[in-house]
């Protein structure tokens, strides 16, 4: 599984969302700034963060707590 973690600098919610990703034990993600993109920033302005899961093209928008984070693998 190949995930990626779509974020800003200096974004109180990343922040949140990296701690939740850690309590979930995560397995190993990338993570992607979308400042300064403009198709990332069209596709995620908004939304971040953003986990992804580039296998199966599925998305996990934020809000999410490590119990959600978890379930959501596990349907991988």
């Amino acid at each position: 599984m190949r995930l990626v973690l779509f974020q800003r600098d200096d974004c109180h919610l990343c922040d949140l969302a990296l701690a939740e990703l850690a309590q979930a034990r995560v397995p190993e993600f990338s993570s992607v700034f979308i400042d300064f993109d403009n198709a990332l920033e069209a596709l995620y302005g908004q939304r971040v963060p953003v986990l992804r899961d580039d296998d199966g093209r599925r998305e996990l928008d934020w809000p999410f707590d490590a119990a959600t984070v978890s379930a959501w693998l596990a349907q991988a």
